[in-house]
């Protein structure tokens, strides 16, 4: 297949989306596929991914399938698509069968150049002898990672899309994910059999996001402070049950605040209605469970708050990914507490299966981490997914902008010492180690059944912990795990245990110091965390125009039953509210206004920004 010339890339890019420059790895993707090559591409949300297949399929000959997994994120680019001047359909359990067979029959008559399908869809009877028919040109699969049982949001049915390899094995695939461990995407290449596709592979790093962890104490005041302070800015809430989700969303309504509940528990179309309320800007928040936000390409969500702690880090990056796609400022919280780790540990030791047990108390070990870390915020993410965190201050999350306090005196050498110690003659006494619960139960001097039945009453280091909680030994014990003091074990009942590390042993044999940091307590985060997102890149404009140019948006999009984005996004407002073009040609040098866009929409913001200039003098 011959290589498309490189300018036709970057005319597509400025007279159908309006963009002059490629983000990282954009071009080198598009070019790989318009060579004939299969690729894999993992480019972090708000990494306009969407772009690697979209404009390919527009420069190629015949139709782009593309795998995806959610209704709502194949209407979302769809609508988005139809704004921007190209001919793109969807086939899913969403339309009625006259609907469906309009679209068939525009199929057939080759109107279309981007078909969206869900992965079951695909497989249906017909559906692959109608694809060998109309001739594909690229197959897309968006969110690759469900393909792996090693990936977050496994799906089964995304196994199936490996048939599609003997049926158009001279097309190029794509597989495009914005969340993928190393591990992850091993497993999607040999799921796709892309052993020979050049892998692409840019930055986890989102510097418009700061991140955030508070003590989980008063939790609802704290979120109702923080949206009222962002009164007109829209957020996602993460809770972790239904229940959650519905009494949280109910108490901001009735503060006054728009607020609605998304989880499996409310019928199809509630769940539909209320995303549209959201996806429309006609509810600034939504309460949801992680049944919310995969692929929803609303990119004017300014904040995501974690109510509950998460289950992994791959969830938790993948959920905050969806603050600030658009690139503006944007904040994720984390309300954290040592009770939420409780509660999933009971959880996961109910689970039957050892090797189940065993991956869900090492993702809890890892969430963990990040939560209590004293470390930047945003190394510990960035090495989770195996990229080297940037040295010094990223002047983006809490622990680098305030750092957290040493325990005074002697940094908390003696603490640590209590607690390698009690770990050492635990094991010297049982000849086995114990989990870091039980330590903290023997520092403190509890009667549990297991202390008395193991005689752990009469270690000398029974007690010796008394003048703090038990929550406060095993955070300790946490710290020392990241710093390689203490090292866990798995029983093969997949239960963790804790061991001293050869650094342990020496520490506590030579008694060295140690550098513990205190914890994020209620009356410490106050003075840490800033109240507001550090300046990471907005764009300075006439705020009163902006608002108005929002509202008129708005109208727009509602006139032609759409989310407000598709007509422009925050970024594009923002930049008229600065640069206030007066004519077309001005206009169209806009970042994301493209050829259509500028016909249909030019005059009509041409007019407001004069409008409003005029009341202004």
């Amino acid at each position: 297949m011959p290589t498309t010339p490189p300018d036709s890339l970057a005319n597509s890019l400025k007279q159908i989306f309006g963009f002059d420059t490629f983000r990282p790895l954009q071009r080198e993707i598009m070019e790989e596929i318009l060579a004939g090559r299969d690729a894999f591409a993992l480019l972090p949300t708000g990494g306009g991914k969407s772009l690697c297949f979209q404009i390919p399929g527009l420069l190629l000959p015949r139709l782009t399938v593309v795998v995806s997994p959610l209704i709502a994120l194949m209407k979302d680019q769809v609508d988005s698509l139809h704004a921007a001047g190209v001919a793109a359909t969807y086939l899913n359990s969403s339309l009625t069968a006259a609907e469906s067979s309009a679209r068939l029959r525009g199929l057939h008559a080759g109107q279309y150049k981007l078909l969206y399908l869900a992965p079951e869809r695909l497989m249906l009877s017909g559906v692959l002898e109608d694809l060998q028919r109309w001739g594909v040109s690229l197959l897309a699969i968006d969110e690759a990672h469900c393909i792996s049982e090693w990936g977050h949001d496994f799906r089964p049915e995304y196994r199936q899309i490996a048939a599609l390899r003997n049926l158009f094995p001279k097309t190029p695939l794509l597989a495009l994910t914005a969340t993928a461990t190393p591990r992850v995407r091993e497993d999607i290449v040999t799921q796709l059999r892309l052993e020979k596709a050049r892998r692409f592979v840019a930055s986890f790093n989102r510097p418009n996001l700061t991140y955030r962890v508070e003590a989980k104490s008063k939790s609802y005041e704290k979120v109702r402070f923080f949206i009222k302070s962002r009164r007109s800015e829209a957020g996602i809430i993460y809770c972790q049950s239904r229940k959650g989700a519905e009494e949280l969303a109910s108490k901001l309504a009735d503060d006054g605040i728009p607020a609605l509940p998304y989880h499996a528990g409310l019928t199809t179309s509630e769940r539909a209605k209320n995303q549209e309320l959201f996806l429309r800007d006609k509810t600034n928040v939504i309460c949801a469970t992680i049944a919310f936000g995969m692929g929803i390409n609303k990119s004017n969500v300014r904040f995501v708050i974690h109510y509950d702690l998460p289950k992994n880090i791959e969830g938790y990056y993948q959920e905050t990914g969806r603050a600030g796609r658009d690139g503006l400022p944007s904040e994720c919280l984390l309300l954290y507490s040592s009770g939420d780790a409780v509660k999933q540990r009971r959880f996961i030791d109910e689970k039957t299966d050892p090797e189940e047990r065993r991956i869900a108390l090492e993702q809890l070990q890892q969430i963990l981490h990040y939560a209590e870390a004293e470390q930047c915020r945003r190394s510990t993410l960035l090495d989770y997914f195996g990229e080297t965190g940037s040295e010094g201050n990223c002047g983006g999350c809490d622990n680098c902008i305030l750092p957290r306090e040493p325990y005074p005196g002697d940094g908390g050498t003696l603490l640590a010492q209590k607690l390698l110690s009690c770990v050492l003659r635990i094991r010297q006494a049982a000849g086995f180690s114990v989990g870091m619960a039980h330590i903290a139960e023997v520092l403190v001097g509890a009667k549990t059944e297991k202390i008395i039945r193991w005689h752990h009453d009469q270690l000398s280091t029974y007690g010796i912990g008394r003048d703090i909680d038990r929550r406060q030994w095993q955070e300790i014990g946490r710290q020392l795990l990241r710093m390689g003091i203490l090292q866990q074990q798995s029983t093969s009942s997949g239960f963790a245990t804790i061991e001293l590390s050869s650094e342990g042993m020496a520490i506590l044999r030579d008694r060295r110091q140690i550098r513990l940091t205190k914890p994020i307590t209620p009356s410490t985060e106050a003075t840490r965390a800033p109240s507001r997102a550090v300046d990471r890149g907005d764009i300075v404009c006439d705020e009163q125009l902006f608002n108005a140019l929002r509202t008129l948006r708005r109208t727009l999009a509602d006139e032609r039953n759409v989310p407000a984005y598709v007509i422009f996004s925050d970024v594009t407002l923002r930049l008229m509210a600065r640069e206030q073009p007066s004519t077309l040609e001005l206009m169209s040098s806009i970042s994301g206004i493209g050829q259509k866009k500028l016909s249909e929409f030019g005059e009509t913001f041409i007019s407001a920004i004069r409008d409003h200039l005029a009341e202004r003098k």
